[in-house]
């Protein structure tokens, strides 16, 4: 096959990220075109790299012949829209996490993909991380006999944008980011997650509940299988970007992720210091590269991608459970969001 043409759309953070990961890092694709409804900031992206085309509209990039597949890393509010035009027209998709704010709408945009018979990727990065693909091999392989408690947790250190953070349009803090964690705890348990229960607070940033969202959230699940497990998510860890993850089975445990990022520990009279791994790409950088290299991979080979819409669509469930938990002080069955 010649190599793919991949347009991106939405050139925030995550999507100049991405646009550079296919222009510089990807041996099997060619970036063809960036679309953002700021024109600026697409010509900004196009201006960076030779023979990429700039729109402003993302129909216009979606009728280009020579996209073969897109990157949609636009609100989270907007998937929708984008991910239905892009099947409608035959594009190969891959679509930042969360697919939708609402499980209607994740179910439209998966009734779109299939029926236009295209590739849907989406992006749980932690699934292409070295340290979380080693815990799944040990697991499958019987390392820690059969998986009965996970432990997930994710800090970040330092609050999201108002604007972003507001949940109409990234789902807030439990939605957009706590996904992560369910998709793991399903992923390493090897269980779909039955129960939750949420006690969430605003207690360092109190400009949060202006936009209706909060900074801290604990969450207990139970697992179809009986299986127990917590996810905590913060945007307060003031020290550090702080991902852990630990599965204790029948016959061992599993520790993932790593706080200290430069292996140098210096000791004086005062103590013992080190440094910690400061933010999302210095801890998951090759995760993000790999799991483009994956959605690539997969246009080339004509193959279904290892994260799709059952697994979007799951965590997203789960993500609406917790969240209203959250909101009416109660455990929810995760079937009552259907």
């Amino acid at each position: 096959m010649t190599v793919p043409g991949i347009g991106v759309i939405g050139l925030g953070r995550m999507g100049r990220i991405y646009g550079f990961h296919v222009a510089r890092q990807a041996a099997d694709a060619r970036l063809v075109a960036v679309a953002d409804m700021r024109q600026e900031a697409a010509q900004a992206v196009a201006d960076e790299f030779a023979g990429v085309k700039a729109y402003t509209d993302y129909h216009d990039l979606l009728a280009d012949p020579d996209v073969q597949g897109v990157i949609v890393a636009t609100p989270t509010s907007t998937h929708h829209d984008i991910v239905i035009a892009a099947a409608q027209v035959g594009k190969a998709i891959f679509c930042e996490k969360p697919t939708a704010l609402t499980l209607e709408e994740t179910d439209e945009m998966v009734a779109a993909v299939e029926a236009a018979g295209v590739i849907f990727q989406v992006g749980f990065m932690r699934r292409f991380d070295k340290g979380y693909m080693a815990a799944s091999e040990q697991i499958a392989a019987g390392v820690i006999g059969r998986p009965v408690v996970i432990r997930s947790i994710s800090r970040d250190p330092h609050r999201t944008s108002l604007e972003y953070a507001d949940p109409a349009r990234s789902g807030g803090l439990i939605i957009d980011m706590a996904i992560h964690d369910f998709d793991v705890a399903r992923w390493l348990m090897g269980d779909e997650i039955m129960r939750v229960y949420a006690e969430a607070g605003v207690l360092v940033y109190p400009e949060l509940a202006e936009v209706g969202d909060v900074d801290n959230v604990m969450i207990v699940m139970r697992f179809a299988g009986g299986g127990l497990g917590n996810v905590e998510a913060s945007r307060n860890a003031r020290y550090g970007y702080d991902i852990q993850c630990e599965v204790i089975g029948s016959e061992g445990a599993l520790r993932i992720g790593y706080l200290q990022e430069t292996p140098v520990l210096t000791l004086t009279p005062e103590g013992a210091r080190h440094d910690v791994v400061p933010y999302f790409m210095e801890r998951f950088g090759p995760a993000y590269t790999t799991q483009i290299e994956h959605f690539i991979a997969c246009i080339r080979e004509d193959k279904t991608p290892a994260v799709g819409a059952a697994d979007a669509r799951a965590a997203l469930q789960v993500g609406i459970a917790a969240t209203r938990s959250q909101h009416e002080g109660r455990p929810v069955d995760v079937d009552e969001v259907g």
